[in-house]
């Protein structure tokens, strides 16, 4: 019989699969942030003669988040040039180690020619790139910008005056990464879920009556949005009914407005609450609601209704919005209202309406600031317009009538 021989064979090699590699990316960027500043220099030629090395300083201005000053030596900065020249340079202001910058210092042309006398970094190649401040007191400019001589015969000086102008530009770098992802978030729906809650009913342990009529809410709602709910419900000096509270010298409307923004937090349909014609529906119901939101502690309605009745100022109501602003403490709105009742086309008609007889009898010291207003206004005032002008006054659209300041 034959034999049977085996072979052995090696197997081939398949080469090693490489893992698979992600790439990040990241993006540095580089610029500057730019800012300038104008130092008029009057009285020159009594600068003269302060002496080499002296120097006459601007202010001090921001840019960058560094601050910087202006130097004008009228005798020049260097013993060498016998004050021949003057100099001008800027300076760091702050501390600060290693600013990087670029600088325009600028002598304006005051005839109107537009030849102002300029060494700038701005627009044009350097190569060393920006200028390196190390330390606060660093400068950079010119000991030689200009000879005196030409400098006294040139449009530079105007009424001995000099007008100079810096331009800094501080360099910034960072570095941004690539966002992962971007998913869109929709608005907060917190006072929506609670509005709900007072639509439903559900859960309500707490009665508030008003005027008669009765409305069901949430004590720790309340206690939670209001300090004086929280007072009357679980303070020490709570009252002895907290199952049904009594809500005295509040209207009907006006208190449902305030529980829509308790659980809402936000203004309700001012026309809708009040039950009043449009024109005046939004001013009246927010003069009440901003009291009752002082009385609440309710601080973002009051600023919501305050910023309402700026943007709502009208003849009719100014008067009592202004006693309103001045009663709780609203100084922008009592602003506002002063400026516009004391502008004269506004003065006379708004003196007719009742209620500036109210801010009088209530706030006789707004009066007095009022007067002071319209002393201001006189003053400033390019023509002539005398309070008793009555075509001043014509076209004014106070509706012809007063309107008392009520809610029904």
């Amino acid at each position: 019989m034959g034999t049977i021989r085996v072979s052995k064979e090696t197997p081939t090699r398949q080469p090693a699969l490489s893992p698979p590699q992600s790439l990040s990316t990241s993006t540095s960027h580089t610029d500057t942030a730019n800012g300038s500043h104008e130092f008029k220099i009057s009285g020159y030629t009594l600068s003269k003669g302060i002496g080499i090395g002296k120097y006459i300083a601007s202010d001090t201005f921001m840019v960058g988040g560094h601050l910087w000053a202006i130097y004008f030596y009228p005798d020049g900065k260097s013993s060498e040039d016998n004050g021949t020249y003057v100099s001008l340079f800027v300076a760091l202001a702050s501390e600060g180690t290693d600013v990087r910058a670029l600088f325009e210092l600028s002598l304006l042309d005051q005839s109107g020619k537009g030849r102002d006398k300029v060494h700038s970094h701005f627009g044009r190649a350097l190569e060393s790139g920006p200028y390196t401040l190390k330390y606060r007191g660093s400068m950079w400019g010119y000991k030689r910008f200009l000879k005196r001589t030409a400098l006294e015969t040139s449009d530079y000086l105007k009424d001995d005056c000099l007008l100079v102008k810096c331009t800094v530009g501080v360099v910034n770098s960072h570095t941004m990464g690539p966002k992962i992802y971007t998913i869109p978030l929709p608005p907060s729906d917190l006072g929506q879920h609670f509005g709900q809650l007072l639509a439903s009913g559900e859960g309500t342990d707490v009665n508030l009556e008003v005027d008669g009529e009765t409305f069901a809410a949430h004590k720790l709602v309340l206690a939670a949005r209001s300090p004086v709910f929280r007072a009357q419900l679980f303070g020490p000096m709570k009252d002895h009914d907290t199952q049904c509270i009594k809500v005295e010298e509040i209207e009907v409307p006006v208190f449902k407005a305030l529980l829509h923004f308790i659980y809402w937090d936000a203004l309700p349909d001012m026309q809708e609450f009040a039950g009043l014609s449009p024109k005046w529906a939004s001013a009246l119901m927010a003069q009440h609601l901003l009291a009752a939101a002082d009385r609440y502690g309710l601080e973002r309605l009051r600023l919501l209704c305050e910023a309402k009745l700026c943007d709502d100022v009208a003849i009719n109501t100014v008067a009592t919005t202004l006693a309103l602003a001045e009663q709780h403490h609203c100084f922008q709105l009592k602003s506002v209202c002063l400026k516009f009742v004391a502008l004269p086309e506004n003065l006379k008609a708004v003196m007719q309406t009742d209620g500036f007889d109210y801010l009088r009898e209530s706030c006789p010291s707004v009066i007095t600031e009022l007067l002071e207003y319209v002393a201001r206004i006189s003053e400033h005032s390019v023509t002539s317009c005398g309070y008793g002008n009555e075509t001043n006054l014509e076209g004014v659209d106070i509706n012809g009538r007063r309107v008392k300041q009520r809610i029904y």
